[in-house]
């Protein structure tokens, strides 16, 4: 019989979140604390150890592996696998990959990696050493794969805090995890010397502060300096902080040729698709004069690193144009460290202390699944070897019962001391195997053992060889039962990996003040500013201006009175509002040919066109009118305007639609709209109600079709607009009101205008 369950909608709406925040934080985004790897991670490596795509073998095609991993373990995107792949193969993101990648695999440039069907990967050397080498010694927990036909390890036999090597940029619902990566060296002689300070409780003696003597801070493979070192230890007694890190800028001094300033490195934050906008903000940066002292830029960097060459006026001021750069583009930027990890199976954040505590407690425990299998392994194999010397003592006899028995169950009975079904040449012999003692495990060894053990040689290897089974059996009775003797395991095979890897600090750390940028006092002058009816700016003094006047007036479309503390403001028809400070544009001769704007301006549309130009402090005392394509327009104050953006929205604008006229309104008495199809309408221009930027507009003329706003003026009854390449004046469409569909030009009486 169905029942029916009242639940309230509020707690099962909050539970239902609840399970798919920690689905996403525990299945996705946020490492474990143990082997410091995603899920994704975790799957494509092990994926590709069952592959058999190790470092000694064939690189294997991408798409191989990503379709590997997605179709036993990782039910998700293949996109989000390959990612996941090619980011643990980029050397200028992790200092030690765990994939040995061949094929395009990205740049620090932006550049994006070729399709997986393209590029081929492996197991890299490091991660077999220092992540995979124990899978096979049952070191870890196994669960069923997403649909129970293969099994995954929950977790991988990490021998290095690996949660803090490679690093982790994850975001989950409600909370991220930002670890950066650190020095494999400086890690692991910290791990090291933290081993050494424990005590029998697992409780280390040393401070944070003391295993700062050996971790200096994060290095990241791409370079730069941190230069809040001040700031290290309370992020790594907290698990969290904001590290402020910046690239490298070199000084060349050149004898032949011009000086040079050359960024050879970028901080994290950069790397990737920030790194195009970077030398875009470097770029604009020198076109608007804000680099007055840097003459060209070019990118020279390649795989051998990054070199980005500023070429240098003559008595550049080195310092102050480093100051510019780091203000103004993202050379100085700020990485947040969250350090969140899985722990138990909920996040945590953790302290330099906890990851350290968390890996060596898990090295304990999966070392202690590896020597009790080891053990188990190796009591077996004493069990084989002591039934082989045993045999020697007695091989006549075995021989004897091996051809008197019919079947192997009888002489493997024989050999446990049951000959029954065993046909002897003497009753001597029968009595001689009834006191036989061998194992059944010794039996079926012994059965299957080649002749040739019986040669001396092979005699004399079996007794060493028993020597050693008993040695490493004491051995490893000693670690499962000493503590001591656990940890000096864990250490040595810390200490390997620290041999075998050695690797070299990349990233500076110092203390430095922020960069901040000085602005020198520009003095306040009287300019004029003209622009062409082709886009070429220009600058005028007023002495300039006084004796070229006719000159200027008659060359240009928009000539504005301004001054250097000022802003000039351009309206394009796609509603957008650009600036350009009046200090920042030379001032010029009356017959030089001036700077077309859009080498000022980075237009956000193509063929944008500028319908009105003002300055700052002009525009506040205007309002000005707005038509659109679309038979919209509002009155809008130009107090609306006033601001520092470079670029910002001057209008709301329905899509597919654009402006096609703005005026200053003066209380002219009448809007004049005409349309493609030749339909006109003409009200009186206080209907246009007022509204902010962001708002549409109302009405102004109903439109059929595709039909769409060509002109537009605002005028008293002498306006005139352009119709069929012929001006016709205002009055040439009757007075209506706002709202209405126009109609046809109407012809002009023969004594006089038409009633307006």
């Amino acid at each position: 019989m169905e029942q029916i369950i009242q639940a309230d909608y509020h707690d099962t709406m909050e539970q239902s979140y609840i399970d798919y925040s920690m689905s996403v934080i525990t299945a996705r985004a946020v490492p474990d604390a143990r082997d410091g790897l995603k899920p994704v991670q975790r799957r494509i490596l092990y994926s590709m150890n069952q592959l058999g795509a190790s470092s000694d073998k064939m690189h294997r095609k991408s798409a191989r592996i990503v379709g590997d991993t997605m179709g036993k373990y990782h039910p998700h995107g293949d996109s989000s696998i390959y990612d996941a792949l090619v980011v643990m193969g980029q050397d200028f993101k992790k200092a030690n990959p765990l994939v040995d990648a061949h094929g395009n695999f990205g740049s620090i440039e932006g550049d994006p990696p070729a399709a997986s069907r393209y590029t081929e990967a492996r197991l890299s050397k490091f991660a077999e050493d220092a992540i995979l080498k124990d899978l096979s010694k049952d070191t870890v927990d196994y669960i069923p794969n997403f649909e129970e036909t293969e099994k995954e390890p929950t977790v991988l036999p990490v021998k290095i805090p690996n949660l803090l090597l490679q690093g982790v940029d994850g975001i989950a619902v409600g909370m991220t995890s930002n670890i950066p990566t650190h020095n494999l060296s400086e890690v692991l002689a910290c791990e090291m010397a933290y081993i050494d300070s424990l005590d029998k409780n697992l409780n280390s003696s040393m401070s944070v502060q003391d295993m700062m003597e050996y971790i200096k801070g994060p290095d990241w493979p791409s370079g730069g300096t941190i230069i809040n070192q001040k700031d290290l230890l309370a992020i790594y007694e907290t698990g969290a902080g904001k590290i402020r890190v910046r690239g490298d800028i070199v000084y060349e001094k050149e004898k032949k040729r011009k000086d040079k300033l050359v960024i050879t490195s970028i901080p994290p934050t950069m790397v990737g698709l920030a790194f195009p906008k970077f030398v875009s903000d470097l770029s604009n940066l020198i076109r608007d004069k804000r680099l007055p002292d840097v003459s060209d830029i070019q990118n020279l960097s390649s795989k051998e690193g990054i070199r980005i060459v500023l070429e240098l006026r003559k008595n550049a001021d080195i310092e102050k144009i480093k100051n510019i750069i780091y203000k103004k583009t993202k050379l100085e930027d700020v990485y947040s460290v969250n350090m969140v990890a899985i722990s138990d199976g909920r996040p945590v954040q953790m302290a330099l202390k906890d990851i350290f505590d968390h890996h060596i407690r898990f090295c304990i425990e999966f070392n202690t699944k590896k020597y009790h299998k080891l053990l188990e392994d190796e009591t077996k194999h004493r069990e084989i070897v002591e039934g082989y010397i045993a045999a020697i003592d007695v091989i006549d006899l075995i021989i004897e019962i091996v051809r008197g028995s019919k079947t192997k169950k009888d002489a493997v009975n024989a050999l446990m001391g049951s000959p029954d079904n065993v046909t002897f040449k003497t009753k001597a012999s029968q009595k001689k195997a009834e006191k036989l003692t061998f194992t059944e495990t010794q039996a079926n060894a012994i059965l299957d053992m080649r002749l040739q053990k019986l040669i001396g040689m092979e005699i004399m290897a079996l007794q060493t060889e028993y020597k050693t089974v008993l040695a490493n059996i004491k051995r490893y009775e000693k670690v499962l039962s000493n503590q001591k003797a656990m940890l000096k395991v864990i250490r040595n095979d810390i200490e390997a990996i620290y041999k075998t890897y050695p690797v070299s600090r990349q990233t500076q750390i110092i203390n430095q003040e922020a960069a901040v940028e000085v602005k020198e006092d520009i003095p306040v002058m009287p300019v004029v500013f003209a622009m062409s009816r082709l886009g070429y700016i220009k600058c005028f003094d007023d002495g300039t201006y006084e004796k070229n006047k006719e000159t200027i007036e008659n060359e240009n479309k928009y000539i504005l009175q301004a001054t250097t503390g000022e802003r000039i403001l351009f309206f394009t028809d796609a509603g957008f509002l650009y600036q350009l400070k009046v200090a920042q544009l030379p001032l010029m001769k009356a017959k030089e040919k001036g700077t077309h704007v859009e080498s000022l301006i980075s237009f956000r549309t193509q063929n944008e066109k500028i319908l009105y130009v003002s300055t700052s402090s002009k525009i506040k005392e205007k309002q000005l009118l707005f038509i659109t394509a679309k038979g919209l327009g509002k009155r809008t104050n130009g107090t609306e305007f006033l601001t520092n953006n470079r670029i910002v929205s001057a209008t709301k604008l329905q899509e597919e639609d654009s402006l096609v006229y703005i005026a200053e309104y003066q209380n002219e008495p009448y809007v004049t709209l005409l349309s493609e199809s030749g339909r006109g309408i003409r009200f009186k221009a206080d209907e246009i109600a007022e509204g902010k930027k962001t708002s549409l507009g109302c009405k102004c003329m109903g439109l059929e079709g595709t039909d769409h706003i060509s002109e537009a003026i605002l005028s008293d009854a002498n306006g005139k607009l352009s119709l069929n390449n012929q001006e016709v004046p205002v009055t040439s469409f009757r007075l209506t009101k706002r709202g209405g569909n126009g109609t046809k030009k109407r012809e002009e009486k023969e004594h006089g205008n038409a009633t307006i």
